[in-house]
């Protein structure tokens, strides 16, 4: 079993993570008294390049070929 979380909408029930299912399997829907903030929601749609503030562009070229140097130092040269 596999539990997910979401939101109704008024209309439909809205996941906020990815589903895996086929169609046609059967599901349980359990409704709990607890309340999503409509902006929390907006923001939750997607996660991808959260970290990109962080990134610097001088570590990149060091990071090409890291772990082959990383073993490298630690198992010598084969």
């Amino acid at each position: 079993m596999l539990a997910i979380q979401g939101y109704y909408d008024g209309v439909t029930i809205r996941p906020l993570e990815k589903i895996v299912a086929k169609p046609n399997q059967r599901v349980i829907i359990t409704v709990i008294d607890e309340f999503v903030d409509p902006e929390t929601i907006a923001r939750k749609k997607s996660v991808r390049g959260i970290l990109a503030q962080y990134a610097d562009p001088a570590l990149a070229e060091k990071e090409k070929g890291a772990w082959e140097r990383a073993a490298v130092e630690k198992h010598g040269d084969a």
